[in-house]
């Protein structure tokens, strides 16, 4: 009997033993997390709408197609602005759009970004777009950018059968939560330049770019590792047609001519775009890690690269590229900035966002020269990207869209602009 009593008192110590360790083991792997929210599939799908004209909230891209200005207000939606008299504009309507960060525009069709989808809207009618198709999940890690930087994000709870991640809720959640996969895009503050000539159809955007069109084709890298070509020319009915997959972080895109020069984490990459449907690597450059914007005129590509961001660099500098050899570019000259964003070049002018810093503009006739050439600074402004329009510069900043006359660049004016 006693040695029964004995067994059960062990017994009992083990199991008290086991539950408190238990415990302990959970409260010691629990830890506060951002935990995605989701949306189901046929509420995320059927949520596109139009609103009256409303105020700027998260400023990100911005477009300009037959004087209107298209502002991406960050995964919110498209803000657009009839920009017919420059020193006037006027905000007409609002595009809800649900996850949307990128722009771009052919002809009457609007090309945007939808988190994991791409949807095209005819703009016939700018205060009545219809949506005409929807590529569903072809962006499928595409994510909503986490607002809570100072908790990590549980990957271990991602389930596409829940439906679309539309947000974050810090909670606490299982170490063993927080694995998982994680080359995913945040939907961020990453815009478009639709360089060359096509045919009068697509508009202009800015350097930060993560869309491209080039003839009948949209180039993305909406998924960081991955350059994909959609055939567009049939808005109803797009296709992919090529992905390249690649080692570097890319971000921007920018094409001139047939070729199409992408911005990424560690360097300038080339494509050849003989073949548009199948964009082919030419040469690269590489740099220190850093956020990368490019920008191309003639044979001189000018790189910015920044700290204090997501790609976190250490440099804060201007890189002026000869590409007069395609095949081998080769750094000119290096220049230091203050925190440097994107940047425009129009007939040797060049507009830069150097952030808080504000916008600076540079005669670059003289690649070796530019430092010494500012032909003007416009201090106070935290700028963002700009878009030339060969005598109007278009300027998109945290607090608010600048044009800017640059008719005479001895005597650039501002003439107007909208606070956000």
């Amino acid at each position: 009997m006693k040695a029964f009593i004995k067994l059960t008192s062990v017994f009992t110590f083990i199991l008290i033993a086991l539950t408190f360790g238990s415990c302990l083991k959970d409260r010691d792997f629990l830890k506060k997390a951002n935990t995605p929210i989701y949306m189901s599939y046929d509420e995320f799908r059927g949520s596109f709408k139009t609103s009256p004209a409303k105020d700027i909230v998260n400023p990100g891209k911005i477009y300009f197609k037959d004087n209107y200005i298209f502002i991406n207000d960050v995964n919110a939606g498209i803000h657009v602005i009839d920009n017919s008299n420059p020193t006037s504009p006027q905000s007409v309507v609002f595009y809800e759009i649900i996850g949307n960060v990128d722009i771009a525009i052919r002809g009457n069709i609007l090309f945007a970004d939808s988190y994991i989808d791409l949807v095209a809207f005819d703009i016939s009618d700018i205060m009545n777009p219809i949506e005409i198709s929807r590529m569903e999940n072809v962006f499928p890690e595409v994510l909503p950018i986490v607002e809570d930087v100072d908790y990590p994000v549980a990957y271990g709870l991602f389930d596409p059968k829940n439906g679309v991640i539309v947000g974050w809720d810090v909670k606490l959640v299982r170490e063993s939560n927080l694995w998982g996969h994680g080359s995913w895009r945040w939907g961020a503050e990453f815009t478009t330049m639709d360089g060359g000539n096509n045919g009068g159809q697509a508009g202009i955007a800015g350097s930060m770019a993560r869309f491209m069109l080039n003839q009948n084709y949209l180039y993305s890298v909406a998924q960081p590792w991955v350059l994909k070509t959609i055939d567009v020319i049939n808005p109803a009915n797009m296709t992919v047609t090529d992905s390249i997959y690649t080692w570097r972080e890319m971000e921007t895109l920018f094409r001139l001519d047939e070729f199409l020069f992408v911005g990424t984490t560690s360097g300038m990459v080339v494509y050849s775009l003989e073949n548009p449907s199948a964009p082919l690597y030419i040469s690269e450059f590489n740099h220190a890690n850093a956020c990368d914007p490019v920008v191309v005129e003639n044979d001189i590509a000018y790189v910015t690269l920044r700290t204090g961001n997501a790609c976190f660099g250490t440099s804060n500098q201007l890189d002026v590229i000869d590409l007069s050899d395609i095949y081998n570019p080769e750094l000119i000259k290096t220049y230091e900035l203050h925190n440097p964003h994107g940047l425009g070049i129009d007939n040797g002018i060049l507009f830069i966002c150097d952030g808080d810093a504000g916008l600076k503009i540079f005669d670059a006739s003289n690649p070796l020269e530019i430092a010494a050439n500012m032909i003007a600074h416009f201090p106070n402004i935290d700028a963002f990207d700009v878009i030339p329009l060969g005598d109007i510069l278009i300027l998109i900043g945290k607090d608010g869209l600048y044009q800017y006359d640059y008719t005479n660049p001895q005597n650039i004016q501002l003439i107007s602009s909208i606070n956000f």
